[in-house]
């Protein structure tokens, strides 16, 4: 293993793509936030592989028995989602950005695009797979002179929207399924956290370049790949923000070093593979006095435990921040069992628990002060699967790190989601045709390739003069094709334009206001307004502030509920003069100085209504007219 103390690191980043129709339907890619219309039900079970076998992972979610209810809309969602209809044919728009996105990172288009289904049973998909299509192979980008290669790129749908989850049953909305998404996996040639996130970015730039991708939580998420060397692949799910993914890494690396260090510990100690030696050890604890146990207890449940001989001290081992090895094996207690975690001797004394149960527990088992035991309360059932899964996360402690997908916490720490899955999850669809990329096809999307976000920059920064940070800023922005837009076609200057979109929206953002959801076409109409004079630049916070605050409404009604009517430029030059008039004294006495003390007495009347520069020059000639006169 090479690189960076064998660390290695591959990226796979899922992006949905901002078409106006789903990937094998004609609905809306859109989310909705009202009322569904309806909602049915459904259970899933895993189908094995054309080979006869059965995913793992599959057989997993499976075990789980959840229910699953799907809420859809009448006039947004159709049979096909429901599975209740054959997909149909790939969406040629779809096809053609991922194929754009394909050539931009260097990589060799199929001959021919085969659509496959990958099962997925945790009920995120109604028909108990998703379907996916390799487009290109064999690319790569360049970071810092290392060529990162680019092993995949396919297009996908997206899966259902989780809207809640309990024990026995998970709700799911259907507006998201369906939506397409292209997966860019890179090789395992990455060999640091910074270098991780450096990946990211220029991938991600390079999606934003085509212009066809959506924004917003959500819309996007990083998967990394992370083994260091004696350790093992990890999968970790779901870093929905790009400044996480260092610390995603770097906690995972951690992780997988005091693995080792525990491994090594352990066999140093000579521990024996755990056993699945569970006992009822309820009799122990009629008089205790924990709330946890009590409370398990009066609704009929069991106190069970299971010893790890040789595991004494080491399940409050710190593996990440916050998180010990302890709570490794309560991460599986959880999934496998639907308990609330587990209790180890370890950390005990304590939850009410006291020193004498502590005592009596370990004589139960015969374990001495190199051993710990483990128990769970709760449900008979639910106890035994717990402890099961405990006692195999154990005996897998005992062969250092196990190769599993685990899930990004919010502070960079991660918790076990499911096995790794297997081989025999992928099988060929056959409801969907095959699409031939012709070299026809291809001429075409690399004719019309769009510019690099890294290119843009260099040009805005020469052709509209605008500041490197302002024009970074801009690019990688959703308003850079309105930006050139009103630059070019509407003379707009600029900088105005630039600083409205990164520091007048970065303000209101702040202040709570969703500028996300203003129509592209009344941004335009404000600031072309404001551009011919109608309303001075000082307004346009008030305006946005109140379109986005009441949804549907037009600038005009903006513009007449706030009062910034075109102002007569004459009628604001007699305001001048009644002002300079009043105030002759202080004119006289501080000469053109006295247009910044009198600027207050213009502004007041006429904030936001007209630019404060016109008003100052229209003052300035007033108080200069009136010391000639003098």
């Amino acid at each position: 293993m090479s690189g960076s103390g064998g660390v290695r690191v591959g990226i796979e980043i899922h992006q949905q793509l901002d078409t106006s129709e789903k990937l094998f339907c004609g609905c809306p890619t859109v989310l909705r936030d009202d009322e569904p219309h309806f909602t049915v039900v459904r259970r899933l079970k895993p189908t094995t592989s054309e080979l006869g076998e059965v995913d793992r992972a599959a057989l997993f979610e499976s075990e789980k028995g959840k229910v699953f209810y799907y809420q859809g809309y009448k006039d947004s969602t159709c049979l096909v989602e429901l599975d209740e209809e054959p997909p149909h044919a790939l969406n040629g728009e779809a096809v053609s950005i991922a194929l754009t996105v394909a050539l931009l990172l260097n990589m060799k288009p199929v001959d021919e695009i085969h659509v496959m289904r990958k099962i997925v049973i945790d009920g995120s998909n109604t028909t108990g797979f998703q379907r996916t299509a390799k487009i290109a192979l064999d690319g790569w980008i360049d970071d810092a002179g290392q060529r990162i290669s680019i092993q995949s790129l396919c297009l996908e749908e997206d899966a259902a929207r989780k809207i809640s989850e309990t024990e026995d049953h998970v709700v799911y909305r259907l507006d998201r399924l369906g939506i397409p998404l292209v997966e860019i996996s890179t090789g395992p040639d990455i060999h640091s956290a910074e270098q991780a996130r450096r990946v990211a970015l220029k991938i991600g730039r390079i999606l934003k370049a085509t212009g066809k991708i959506k924004r917003g939580l959500g819309t996007i998420r990083q998967d990394l790949n992370i083994s260091i060397e004696g350790g093992a692949r990890v999968e970790i799910k779901g870093v929905q923000e790009l400044g996480l993914i260092p610390a995603v890494v770097e906690y995972e690396v951690m992780r997988q070093r005091r693995l080792l260090e525990i491994r090594d510990e352990l066999k140093r100690r000579g521990a024996p593979r755990p056993k699945s030696e569970i006992s009822d050890v309820t009799d122990l604890f009629i008089h205790t006095e924990s709330k946890l146990i009590k409370k398990a207890l009066q609704s009929g449940g069991k106190v069970m435990a299971v010893p790890l001989f040789g595991f004494g001290g080491l399940l409050r081992e710190e593996i990440q921040p916050g998180r010990r090895l302890g709570t490794e094996l309560s991460d599986h207690a959880k999934v496998y069992g639907g308990v609330g975690g587990i209790f180890h001797t370890d950390e005990l004394p304590a939850f009410g628990i006291t020193d004498a149960e502590v005592k009596s527990i370990k004589e139960r088992f015969g374990a001495g002060e190199d051993d710990s035991v483990v128990m769970v309360a709760g449900g008979e059932r639910s106890c035994k699967n717990a402890l099961i899964a405990v006692v195999r996360r154990a005996e897998a402690a005992l062969d250092g790190v196990p190769p599993e997908v685990r899930a990004a916490n919010p502070d960079g720490t991660t918790h076990f989601m499911r096995p790794m899955p297997g081989s025999a999850r992928m099988y060929p669809e056959t409801d969907v045709p095959s699409i031939v990329v012709t070299r026809e096809i291809l001429e075409k999307i690399k004719s019309n390739l769009p510019e690099l976000l890294e290119n843009k920059i260099e040009r805005y920064t020469k052709e509209f003069g605008l500041s490197p940070d302002l024009a970074s800023l801009i690019v990688d922005s959703p308003y850079s094709v309105i930006f050139e837009d009103l630059v070019k076609s509407y003379g707009l200057p600029p900088s105005f334009v630039a600083a409205t979109f990164e520091y007048t929206f970065k303000m209101l953002r702040r202040e709570g206001i969703d500028v996300d959801i203003l129509d592209r076409n009344a941004i335009k109409e404000v600031l072309i307004r404001v551009h011919k004079g109608e309303f001075a630049k000082e307004a346009v916070p008030e305006i946005f502030r109140w379109l986005a605050l009441n949804k549907g409404r037009g600038v005009s009604e903006a513009v007449s509920a706030l009062s910034l009517s075109a102002v007569d430029l004459d009628s604001v030059r007699r305001s001048a003069i009644e002002i300079v008039e009043k105030n002759m004294e202080t004119v006289r006495r501080e000469g053109e100085r006295a247009v910044s003390r009198l600027m207050g007495d213009l502004m007041k009347l006429y904030r936001g209504k007209v630019d404060g520069k016109v008003l100052h020059d229209l003052l300035s000639e007033e108080v200069r007219r009136a010391l000639q006169k003098r």
